[in-house]
């Protein structure tokens, strides 16, 4: 044992020695056998050293916590970007943003370069208070669901306070007011008035619209060709469709009702319906729902014969659609049990499959020629359990659109149908063209072959038959132009930076935007930016400069965008631009008031080494608000591995979990590591191919030791981490690799069996192995570690979280790791949250404050006794308290 594994175990808060129970645990394993502890520390601290030091009973300052909670932090924000909701017919948008003086409407106009106040707020709550009889005032309008409906004209809701009787919605069968009379009493409900108002932005002049007709309502379960003409939907297992003017009797039906009351008024209607394919089954359905997931057995039995969502992409000129549909008849089946909720716990069961299991599921690709009322499979099976997926176009939609949303093909006819394959274990991967007719394949347009997974992005489609393919084979992302026969005409980026997607292209300026991170020196690598690309390869240009990390919303001509932007660290700030780069207005500057009055305080960007001595890593650092330097705190870090994504914060916000934890006592990191994030070298994100468990282990205890090396605040014998899901699997692993460095762990949701979670994340970053036998039949070979395996070296304080009904992260996987923990004579804590999924929906409050104060008892030795969660229960009326 290392001598800072001594000193840990001297303290009460050490893995092995007593301590009192966690109040919140419902499940304690059993005690470990035979285990001594030292009577005193090996190697004594100093009374001065206990003074610095931060812990003991009462140390945890729950008061600052409870003040900076997520969920409180959340009331002391106002908003901190700007979100254009662009005007069709006009290169203008409007938005709200709030500050401590209310909420502001503002409309701007790029050709002019002005912005203004949508309303002067003064006279228009004068107005609404007038007209609904309720009481408003400029900083509290009431306004709701705006909408433009004309260049100058715009709409809005206001809900008043008075109440209006719904005969319909309080009905009650007549044979149940015979029953009770007195409980259902008159049968009227009461809802509250809604009035609507048409507002000129010109004039500045307000009406009621009294015979107001409520927008189309477009339900969940339709998909509307181009043309409008046909609506295509699932029941049963197969494809059904209805014409416009059928679908035009349900927008009516629809109009003003909701959710129940929306779908019975359909129900109702006497609606021609034509069935368009006879072959669907369970789990081979062209729903869009195929593998059941979501809804208890009960429920699907119940709803099988309603009308469902089918996930289709349409040719632009209406007359063909495609689909892939996926036969999941062979793929073993999982379930999970709602004990909760209902009558009767009631089973959920659905199709999922696993790593290394030999059926997966098989892709098919499918058009439907509705002139022809026939449909023909797109003829392409060479890889066994390919993975296939429609290319579509991109589309712009307009906020308080009433058109239907729906998906079209990237080609602008019906004759050619461009999509995408992918092998099983993800290294190769085909952009490739189908002739709609036949189905067969007409060509490929791009190969891409690696010797690990790889990433790749939807296409773009220029007017002449080229495309735009973003591809990692020069070891960084960057955009390819190719032609229709396949020949790569031009490279349009190179270098050792990172092209994330594409936001726009403008062939009249023979131009493409793109995001982008890694370019701009001196800045932190992650940071994002816009570029203006050369369709031709000549060049590439920065449009929204300066180190902060920036998000561009481009309105559809792609003449401007609106560039948000900060760090962890800044306020933030949005401008408006031209597409060149020129700053046309500065928009807004958030409003930081209420945080810095609460006594708010900036998080601390860093950077460390990794564990290679030669890659930067990059993180933040959270401290308490009432730090003090010549103290020594307890640190923590959250975890999450990716490896398609690193969870550091780069832009400014306020309201995570780390800033409420920090806040007890705590120092609270988070950083990056090899194999954690796409958006740097292919190197980089694929570092922790073949080794999913344990790539990110050697990182996250190297950025610990440098942390606590390089401040004497830290103190590194005591090291707390945590994470959810992926970060759940992580935050287990590495108590279980490092117990000398890790010494407290909450691990949520975590996948610590990846034999037993889903096969597409095993298998694209761990790595399937695919085997032929001589009957030409592929097999699968995959052995990944498990956290199970380590049980054994738990020494620390664990606990362990699940949600019963996770359909995501099964419960299994805790159940397993707690099952070897027992096993292995390992104390550790089981907390799980009924009727919750992958995450804890309405329990996420309460479990901020279980994980909090796991952390306080055993990183600060804090054991108050706290039967109650005060603080939420301070957040209810008194009325409302248990």
């Amino acid at each position: 044992m290392s001598t800072s594994h001594f000193r840990r175990l001297a303290h009460p808060s050490g893995g092995t020695a007593p301590r009192a129970p966690f109040s919140l645990v419902l499940f304690l394993a059993l005690s470990v056998v035979g285990l001594s502890v030292p009577a005193a520390p090996l190697f004594a601290q100093t009374a001065s050293d206990d003074e610095a030091r931060v812990g003991g009973p009462g140390a945890a300052n729950y008061e600052l916590a409870e003040r900076f909670a997520p969920y409180k932090v959340e009331e002391k924000a106002y908003d901190l970007s700007v979100d254009p909701q662009w005007i069709e017919g006009t290169e203008g948008f409007w938005y709200d943003f709030e500050t401590a003086e209310g909420t502001r409407y503002w409309i701007v106009d790029p050709e002019d370069g002005t912005q203004r106040e949508l309303f002067d707020r003064e006279r228009l709550a004068s107005e609404l208070t007038r007209i609904t009889q309720d009481p408003w005032d400029a900083k509290h309008l009431p306004i709701e669901n705006i909408r433009f409906v004309g260049e100058n004209t715009l709409q809005f809701d206001v809900t008043s306070s008075q109440e209006v009787e719904d005969e319909e919605a309080g009905e009650v069968e007549e044979e149940q007011q015979k029953q009770d009379v007195e409980d259902a009493g008159s049968g009227e409900e009461t809802e509250q008035k809604v009035f609507h108002f048409e507002y000129d932005v010109t004039t500045q002049t307000l009406r009621e619209l009294e015979d107001y007709e409520e927008p189309d309502d477009h339900p969940g379960w339709a998909n509307v060709s181009p043309d409008g003409e046909t609506v295509v939907f699932a029941r049963d297992y197969d494809l059904w469709a209805m014409d416009g003017e059928a679908y035009a009797k349900v927008l009516d039906a629809r109009r003003g009702e909701d959710g129940e009351d929306a779908e019975e008024a359909v129900e109702a209607l006497d609606l021609d319906e034509t069935r368009l394919t006879e072959d669907g089954e369970k789990y081979y359905s062209y729903a869009a729902n195929n593998d059941g997931r979501g809804t208890t057995d009960q429920e699907k039995q119940e709803e099988r014969g309603e009308r469902k969502a089918v996930d289709i992409s349409w040719a632009k000129d209406s007359r063909r659609f495609a689909l892939v549909r996926s036969d999941l008849r062979e793929v073993e089946e999982l379930w999970v049990v709602h004990s909760t909720g209902n009558e009767r716990p009631e089973l959920e069961t659905f199709k999922y499959p696993m790593p290394g299991e030999d059926s997966v599921g098989r892709d098919e690709l499918w058009i439907y020629d509705l002139e022809a009322r026939e449909k023909t499979q797109v003829a392409d099976t060479s890889w066994a359990d390919q993975s296939l997926s429609v290319i579509d176009d991109r589309q712009f939609r307009y906020p308080g659109s009433e058109a239907p949303r729906r998906r079209v093909w990237l080609s602008d006819g019906s004759d050619e149908l461009w999509y995408e394959r992918q092998s099983r274990d993800r290294t190769k991967a085909d952009l490739r063209v189908a002739d709609a007719e036949t189905g067969e394949v007409t060509r490929t347009v791009v190969e891409e072959r690696f010797n690990t997974y790889f990433h790749t992005q939807r296409p773009e489609l220029l007017s002449n038959g080229d495309a735009l393919w973003l591809s990692e084979r020069a070891g960084w992302s960057h955009l390819y132009r190719y032609g229709p026969d396949g020949t790569v005409e031009a490279q349009l980026t190179e270098g050792d930076w990172h092209v994330d997607a594409v936001e726009a292209v403008d062939e009249d300026e023979g131009v493409v935007y793109v995001t982008g991170n890694g370019r701009e020196d001196e800045e932190d690598p992650y940071y994002d930016h816009l570029y203006r690309v050369q369709l031709d390869g000549s060049g590439v240009e920065l449009v929204n400069p300066g180190d902060a990390d920036h998000s561009a919303a481009m309105n559809e001509s792609a003449r401007f965008f609106v560039d948000n932007h900060s760090r962890v660290n800044t306020t933030p700030q949005a401008v408006l631009r031209t597409a060149e780069g020129e700053v046309v207005t500065e928009l807004q500057t958030a409003d930081l008031s209420g945080l810095e009055e609460a006594g708010w305080q900036m998080p601390e960007p860093f950077e460390v080494t990794a564990a290679d001595g030669v890659t930067d890593l990059y993180g933040v650092m959270y401290k308490p608000f009432d730090f003090d330097p010549e103290k020594e705190y307890p640190v923590i870090t959250y975890v999450y591995p990716g490896p398609q994504t690193e969870a550091v914060p780069k832009a400014f916000g306020p309201d995570g979990d780390e800033v409420g934890l920090a806040q007890l006592g705590f120092i609270v990191v988070v950083a990056g590591h090899r194999g954690g994030h796409p958006d740097r070298s292919r190197w980089y994100h694929t570092y922790g191919y073949g080794n999913l468990r344990d790539y990110p282990l050697a990182d996250k205890k190297a950025t610990i030791e440098q942390l606590a090396a390089r401040h004497d605040f830290i103190d590194g014998d005591r090291v707390g981490i945590y994470g959810h899901s992926g970060g759940g699997f992580l935050t287990t692993a590495s108590l279980l690799q490092y117990p000398d460095v890790f010494d407290v762990g909450v691990a949520s949701s975590g996948n610590h069996e990846n034999n037993v979670y889903n096969r597409w994340w095993s298998e694209t970053h761990h790595g399937v192995e695919p085997t032929e036998n001589d009957s030409g039949e592929v097999s699968y070979d995959i052995s990944v570690g498990t956290n199970s395996e380590l049980a054994g070296n738990l020494e620390g304080d664990l606990l362990l979280t699940t949600g019963t009904i996770d359909n995501n992260v099964h419960p299994a996987n805790t159940y397993r790791m707690a099952k070897a923990l027992i096993e292995a004579g390992k104390r550790f804590d089981l907390f799980v949250f009924p009727g919750q999924r992958h995450g804890y929906g309405s329990m996420s409050d309460y479990w901020f404050w279980l994980r909090a104060e796991y952390f306080a008892e055993h990183l600060l030795n804090d054991d108050r006794e706290r039967p109650n969660v005060r603080s939420l229960q301070q957040e209810a009326p008194a009325s409302e308290r248990p």
